[in-house]
């Protein structure tokens, strides 16, 4: 749970751009990818987390703006524009609206009381589960994953050293 707007702030700013890296990464060709029959496609997961933003933190009181529209984009420089385009917008109203002192305050959340401080840790734990399921979707379909806690596999192969086994 952050107690402090400014945790948050670094913490998103730090998730948020590794979210831009990877969907900067998805193609047109490859946001059809799914694992299997029943599962979500890389483009549907991509556009889960960009409408999540608003829909989680408009559940908690703030006005971020809905999506212009339900289904997921075929375009994923559409998909980078409005996940970048609500990420700096829920940022703004979290911000401008809540303080340190009411990250404690709790709003119905999915059939449960949370506490301001957990949605936000919930809000990027969310994002992060949805990119690790990108990102193998991506290796599937012969994408090169973006490094976002230390070098991809691709990125150790720029440096010409070996990727750790």
């Amino acid at each position: 749970m952050f107690r402090r707007i400014s945790d948050f702030e670094s913490s998103w700013a730090y998730e948020r751009e590794a979210t831009i890296k990877i969907m900067k990464a998805l193609t047109p060709a490859s946001l059809d990818q799914k694992i299997d029959a029943k599962g979500r496609t890389l483009g549907r997961l991509a556009w889960h987390v960009t409408e999540t933003v608003p829909e989680m933190l408009n559940k908690a009181g703030l006005a971020i703006s809905e999506m212009p529209e339900s289904e997921h984009s075929s375009d994923p420089s559409k998909i980078v524009q409005e996940y970048s385009r609500v990420s700096q917008e829920a940022l703004e109203a979290i911000k401008k609206n809540w303080s340190d002192d009411s990250l404690e305050t709790t709003h119905e959340m999915y059939g449960n009381q949370w506490a301001r401080g957990t949605i936000l840790n919930i809000l990027i734990s969310h994002q992060i589960h949805h990119r690790a399921q990108m990102t193998v979707l991506m290796r599937q379909a012969s994408l090169a994953i973006p490094g976002m806690y230390g070098p991809s596999r691709e990125e150790w192969a720029e440096m010409n050293m070996p990727a750790l086994a």
